[in-house]
């Protein structure tokens, strides 16, 4: 009989010490601190009505003295897109802190850069210099061809013995309806001559007006591929093989690149990565020079001599 009994002592406080440690790694939040999380979450980050905030469980953070650990999750009405954001919060459930941990052993320009898949693709100035300068690009955007203004031919003429120069595809289909198949086309005369991709950049850079001006958007497409053919002609090209490739419209090659950009957080266009260094938008020269400047130096290459400032014309 105390035999039996001990056994049956110790099976229930086994049981109970099993619930209490479930207990301890997760509790639901309390629907009035829920309520707190979310209001606050939506008000300091500026969250949009209809994007739903749901306050995970609460469970203990082992780094963290007096802190528990919550996750909210933000998700877009009509959309399977969700953000998770980790926080701490107090025990007495009156403060709520949100610290990022940066791992300093790993270096995140060359975590960038190796998300970049660069084989294969033209290159402009240094060949497998220590420094690379990769541009996402949109052939329809108005700031890319200001970006593009800037690296071709300022920059180019300043560093092209130091920097290799790269292009990726990252078309903005859904405001430029045009922009995926100039990518192709561009991608198309890559195939065969390096410089024919590049005098299509250009020239397209600089003569948008010339596609936009058509009237319908067939004609538009029409004008991006008489561009591509002539290119095609300039650099005697197999012309065959390059129409041949315009008409199949094999977008496979455009639609990764426009994958890789997102997956690094990209949603606009034009992004520059200098050695993982990002530069978002149509930056002025100085601070493309400083990017590239501060590049060479961390890879103790010697930085070009800048010209000197214009000085502005007294009155």
């Amino acid at each position: 009989m105390l035999r039996q009994f001990l056994v049956t002592t110790i099976r229930r406080s086994l049981l109970v010490l099993l619930l209490i440690c479930l207990g301890c790694v997760a509790q639901s939040a309390p629907p009035e601190i829920a309520q707190k999380i979310e209001r606050r979450v939506r008000t300091f980050y500026d969250v949009p009505p209809d994007v739903n905030i749901a306050v995970g469980a609460i469970t203990p953070s082992n780094d963290w003295p007096g802190y528990d650990s919550v996750a909210v999750t933000l998700t877009s009405a009509g959309s399977s897109k969700k953000q998770d954001l980790k926080f701490l919060i107090s025990k007495d459930r009156n403060t709520m802190l949100r610290i990022t941990r940066f791992d300093l052993t790993r270096d995140p320009f060359a975590e960038t850069m190796a998300k970049i898949n660069i084989n294969g693709r033209p290159t402009r100035g240094a060949k497998s210099a220590k420094v690379v300068a990769v541009n996402f690009d949109d052939f329809e955007c108005p700031y890319c061809a200001r970006m593009h203004q800037v690296l071709f031919p300022e920059i180019l003429k300043e560093y092209g013995d130091r920097v290799t120069f790269i292009y990726k595809d990252f078309p903005l289909d859904d405001i430029h309806p045009w922009a995926i198949h100039a990518a192709v086309d561009a991608n198309c005369l890559a195939a065969q001559d390096t410089d024919a991709y590049w005098d299509f950049a250009d020239y397209i850079h600089s003569n948008k007006k010339e596609v936009d001006s058509e009237k319908t958007p067939g004609a538009r497409l029409e004008a991006v591929d008489k561009i591509t053919v002539l290119q095609g002609q300039k650099h005697k090209l197999d012309i065959e093989r390059l129409t041949a490739c315009i008409k199949a419209q094999n977008e496979d090659a455009v639609r990764a690149s426009m994958k890789e950009g997102e997956a690094l957080g990209l949603n606009g266009t034009p992004v520059l990565f200098i050695n993982g260094r990002k530069i978002d938008g149509a930056v002025p020269l100085s601070e493309i020079r400083a990017a590239l400047d501060s590049a060479l130096k961390d890879a103790g290459e010697p930085v070009p001599e800048h010209p000197p400032a214009a000085t502005p014309a007294s009155k």
